[in-house]
């Protein structure tokens, strides 16, 4: 059997980082780690391909190449992953699809042969058997939530590490919370599920002996859900990597009650962790109460993120207006919020209803849906009838952008995050990090309107701070790509309601 693997393209969003990847000559952020890990599930004896279409553009000689195509893609992906269908089917290729896009809504898709929806430890093993059998079924769904501990390494050798910002590795699927927007406990369940400390050490010494050396993603949704579990496993990696000589930097994401543990976050510290993405939403407590969101509530959120910064965890923070309790005046609030805390990558979207959520159940009961969620964070679309009037939403979240991505709002946070930095991240500064930074001199430095924050954040960070440097570069660099995803979204329609006002002027 010849199978050929299918990331479509990834649309330019908040994470996509497509307007930095020329600085340090890469052409993605990410590799399709589920692809990569369903690989290794499938038969050795399978001829293997995979095309990640954000890399390489995916050819006709390549499906003409297979017998069959694997595809999987997340909602933002929709778009992509369509456009694959129809080639696939038009060489008259057999498709199978999983992924969260399609184990949220298979309706959605039309064209695919087999759906393995759910995790793949469950599903793909069935369709394997009926395959071999000559009798695979349309549909393979399971609600059970595996054990990971036989998961098996990806397959790295089906990518060139060298197209690639960040690899990725995943320890836990599931979190215990239960925020009402999230759609993490629907595809992935409350009990946070852990790989063997062992097991993880060799998928990240597969990483090693397969010739990385950078920054590592561990893509949890939520790192710490089982507390117990990392802390067993941390001192582990710590082992692991002083012998190695630090060879990973690695980031993740977690929940706010990290910064109220000392001890996990000298763990976190200690294994060369430098970046925690967290899900801060919202200052409204009112707004936090609706969407469930308790471990937010009793947060001092200034003292974490400045006892997080104080051991070398870059926070970077999502942010949410448009829940049905914010009022005219969170606009404001937010932006004073996110400047007056620090966190420079601040990812700020309207609210959104992602499918089979507790949220969306309500809004569905209360006639209030209006389309199916993009699944882009920052696009400016909303997919439901708010409290606030919409356009009175939509523009106070343009506001925000055009504030917290403006030169003079960013660069004043990256001198308040700097403020309490304390870098600890051990490695080697790359050749990769010195172009982008030469890069960044002409880019930024004569032809930016930033050009004058830039000059003075360099020269204040070199001598007050030189240990920072690098990361002040990083995120003047950072700052690039956000502003220009920040321009589309400012000069983005309200399409639902452009949606709205056709309908109305057919009838």
């Amino acid at each position: 059997m010849k199978v050929i693997l299918v990331y479509p393209v990834y649309p330019d969003t908040f994470w996509s980082f497509k307007h930095i990847l020329s600085f340090i000559s890469r052409k993605a952020a990410f590799p399709p780690l589920g692809l990569l890990t369903v690989a290794a599930m499938l038969p050795a004896t399978w001829e293997k391909r995979l095309v990640d279409a954000n890399v390489a553009p995916l050819r006709d000689e390549d499906l003409a190449w297979a017998d069959m195509v694997f595809l999987s893609a997340m909602a933002v992906q929709e778009a992509g992953a369509r456009e694959v269908i129809a080639r696939s089917r038009a060489l008259g290729k057999r498709v199978v699809a999983g992924g969260p896009a399609f184990t949220a809504q298979p309706e959605r898709y039309e064209g695919v042969d087999h759906f393995v929806l759910g995790e793949a430890e469950t599903t793909l093993p069935p369709f394997l058997e009926d395959l071999a059998r000559g009798a695979p079924k349309p549909l393979y769904a399971a609600t059970d939530r595996p054990d990971i501990v036989n998961t098996p390494i990806p397959q790295w050798d089906l990518i060139d590490f060298r197209d690639y910002v960040t690899l990725s590795v995943q320890y836990s699927r599931g979190c215990p919370f239960d925020c009402e927007f999230c759609d993490i406990v629907v595809l992935n369940g409350h009990r946070p599920r852990v790989k063997a400390a062992g097991q993880m050490l060799l998928e990240i010494g597969s990483l090693y002996d397969a010739g990385w050396r950078g920054p590592v993603f561990i893509v949890d949704d939520n790192f710490i859900g089982n507390i117990a579990s990392v802390k067993q496993f941390l001192p582990r990696l710590i082992d692991w990597q002083v012998p190695h000589g630090y060879p990973f930097k690695f980031m993740t994401e977690a929940s706010i009650n990290l910064a109220q543990d000392r001890e996990l976050v000298r763990l976190l510290r200690d294994a060369n962790f430098h970046k925690i993405f967290i899900g801060i939403e919202t200052p409204s407590t009112d707004s936090l109460r609706e969407c469930g969101k308790k471990q937010n509530m009793a947060a001092n959120f200034s003292q974490a993120i400045k006892t997080l910064h104080q051991n070398g965890l870059q926070v970077m923070g999502g942010f949410i207006v448009g829940f049905d309790s914010d009022t005219e005046g969170i606009f404001e609030q937010q932006i004073n919020f996110i400047q007056k805390i620090g966190v420079v990558t601040a990812m700020v979207g309207i609210l959104s209803a992602m499918p089979k959520t507790r949220l969306w159940r309500r809004l569905k009961a209360e006639n209030r849906l209006l389309g199916e969620a993009t699944g882009e964070n920052t696009d400016g679309s909303l997919n439901f009838i708010p409290v606030m009037r919409r356009e009175i939403l939509i523009d106070g979240y343009k506001r925000i952008l055009a504030n917290i991505y403006s030169p003079e709002y960013y660069y004043e946070r990256i001198n308040v995050f700097l403020k309490n930095y304390t870098p600890t991240a051990r490695g080697r500064l790359a050749w990769n990090d010195v172009r982008a930074f030469l890069k960044s001199l002409w880019s930024i430095g004569v032809l930016s309107k930033a050009r004058f924050v830039y000059w003075k954040l360099l020269v204040k960070t070199a001598l007050t701070k030189r240990k920072a440097l690098p990361v002040a570069v990083e995120l003047a660099i950072l700052g690039r790509h956000f502003q220009l995803v920040a321009k589309r979204a400012l000069q983005a329609t309200d399409a639902w309601a452009d949606a709205s006002l056709d309908n109305s002027a057919r009838h």
